[in-house]
C-alpha cells in the first residue's frame, strides 16, 4: 500500500500506541485519539511472554523496556494453604535458549510510556487528548470518526483500540454483550520493602486453591510486587479498574490462605476491586476502511497472561498487511484473518485454565499432589504454552 493513507486510532492504550507505533515505523501517517485528558496506565502489572518480547523487538522497543522490567527466574504454582510449590516454567535460561527471548514481568506505566516515547520520537504530535470516540461513519473513499462535542475526523483506515467497552465495536457491529463470570479480582501493587524478606524474590507465584487463586511477580526491577487475586463470589459485579476495596474485605476473601497470601494483602498501600466479565471474542474485526485491535474484538480474562501481547502482536502484524496489500479493505480483511483464531483460541485457553486454578481437588494436599501430576506436569503445560510462546509475529502467514 502506498505510504500516503491516512490511519486514524481510535485509544492510545498499549494496543493503541503498539499498532501506531507499528505504522509509522513502516512509514504511514498516524494519530491516536484518546479519551483521558492525560496519557496513562492503571498502575499495575502486566507478564510478557516470549513471544510478546519478541514482538516488542520488531516495534524497536524491547531492549529498552527490558532496563524498566524485572526477568523472574521461573514460575511456581505454590498450594493456598500449605505453601507447598512445583516448578511451572524456567523464565531464565531456558526461556531464551528455547524461545529466543525472555519473560518479562513489567509496571504498566512503564510499557505504555516506552511505546508513546517511540511513536513521539517519529510523530511528536501524534497523541490527541480528550478525544472520546463515539461514533464511525463509512464511506467508499474514507471513514469518519466523530468525537465527542462534534468534533469529527476523517482519515483513509480507522482502527478500533478502545479497549473492552469499544464505541467502535459497537457503532460497527451493535453488539457489546458481557456476561458476569463469577469471579472478582483484587489487585495491588506493593513497594517491595514492605514484604517480608522471603518474599523478596525474582520469582513469579502463583497461589492456586479451591475456588480462587492469587498471583504475585516482581515489577521495576525489584522495587515492586504485583498483585492479582481472584476468588469465586457473586456479590459484586461493577466491571471497573478504579473502584478502591478495603483490605479488610480482600483478606476476608482469602481467609486460610497462607500466611504470605496474607503479607501481601496486608502490604497493599491500596487495594482495588472489579468483577470479571466475559465476551465472546470476535471472528468479524472489519467493515468497510475501519477494524479493531486488542480488547475491541478479543478481551480475555488474564488467566495466560497474555492480554496486552496479543494486542501488541495485533499492532505488528496490522502494519504488515497494510504494506503487503494495496487495498485497504483487502489489508484489513487479511489482518483479521491472520489473528482471529490465535486470539480466540487464547481466550478459550484462559478461560480453561480458570477450573484449573480453582480445582476442588486443591483442598488437601494429596489431591493437590495428584492434580497437579495430571494437569501441570511438563507435557500439558507445553501443550499448552508452547504455541503461544513459539508464535512470531514478523513472520507469522499473513
Amino acid at each position: 500500500m502506498s505510504k500516503s493513507p491516512k490511519i486514524i486510532i481510535a485509544g492510545g492504550g498499549i494496543g493503541g500506541m503498539a499498532a501506531a507505533l507499528s505504522l509509522l515505523r513502516r512509514g504511514y501517517d498516524v494519530d491516536i485519539y484518546e479519551q483521558a485528558p492525560e496519557l496513562g496506565e492503571v498502575g499495575a502489572g502486566v507478564q510478557i511472554s516470549p513471544n510478546g518480547s519478541r514482538a516488542l523487538d520488531a516495534l524497536g522497543v524491547f531492549d529498552t523496556l527490558r532496563l524498566a522490567s524485572c526477568e523472574p527466574r521461573r514460575k511456581e504454582f505454590r498450594l493456598w494453604n500449605t505453601g507447598r510449590s512445583w516448578e511451572m516454567f524456567d523464565l531464565g535460561k531456558m526461556a531464551i535458549e528455547k524461545y529466543g527471548y525472555p519473560y518479562l514481568t513489567v509496571y504498566r506505566p512503564d510499557l505504555l510510556n516506552t511505546l508513546k516515547d517511540a511513536v513521539e520520537a517519529i510523530k511528536p504530535d501524534a497523541v490527541h487528548l480528550s478525544a472520546h470516540a463515539e461514533d464511525v461513519e463509512l464511506s467508499d473513499d474514507k471513514v469518519t470518526l466523530h468525537l465527542s462535542g462534534g468534533r469529527t475526523v476523517s482519515g483513509d483506515i480507522l482502527v478500533g483500540a478502545d479497549g473492552v467497552k469499544s464505541a467502535i465495536r459497537k457503532s460497527l457491529f451493535g453488539d457489546d454483550e458481557a456476561n458476569f463470570t463469577g469471579m472478582i479480582a483484587w489487585r495491588a501493587v506493593i513497594p517491595m520493602e514492605r514484604l517480608p524478606e522471603h518474599m523478596r524474590q525474582m520469582v513469579g507465584w502463583t497461589w492456586i486453591g479451591p475456588g480462587g487463586h492469587m498471583v504475585n511477580y516482581p515489577l521495576r526491577g525489584g522495587q515492586l510486587m504485583n498483585m492479582i487475586g481472584t476468588i469465586e463470589r457473586d456479590d459484586w459485579q461493577v466491571e471497573s479498574w478504579y473502584t478502591q476495596g478495603s483490605v479488610e474485605e480482600c483478606a476476608n476473601d482469602f481467609k486460610g490462605w497462607h500466611e504470605d497470601v496474607q503479607s501481601l494483602i496486608h502490604a497493599a498501600p491500596t487495594i482495588m476491586k472489579w468483577a470479571f466479565m466475559e465476551r465472546t471474542p470476535r471472528q468479524v474485526w472489519s467493515k468497510g476502511r475501519a477494524t479493531l485491535l486488542g480488547d475491541a474484538c478479543h478481551a480475555t480474562l488474564p488467566f495466560l497472561a497474555q492480554g496486552a501481547v496479543m494486542s501488541i502482536e495485533d499492532g505488528v502484524v496490522l502494519g504488515r498487511c497494510l504494506d503487503k496489500y494495496d487495498n485497504p479493505q483487502e489489508a484489513l480483511h487479511r489482518y483479521e484473518q491472520a489473528r482471529a483464531e490465535r486470539t480466540s483460541r487464547m481466550v478459550r485457553g484462559a478461560k480453561d485454565n480458570t477450573a484449573r486454578f480453582h480445582e476442588a481437588a486443591l483442598a488437601t494436599e494429596e489431591g493437590a499432589v495428584k492434580y497437579m501430576e495430571s494437569e501441570w506436569s511438563r507435557a500439558p503445560i507445553q501443550d499448552r504454552y508452547d504455541w503461544l510462546y513459539s508464535y512470531d509475529a514478523e513472520t507469522a502467514d499473513i
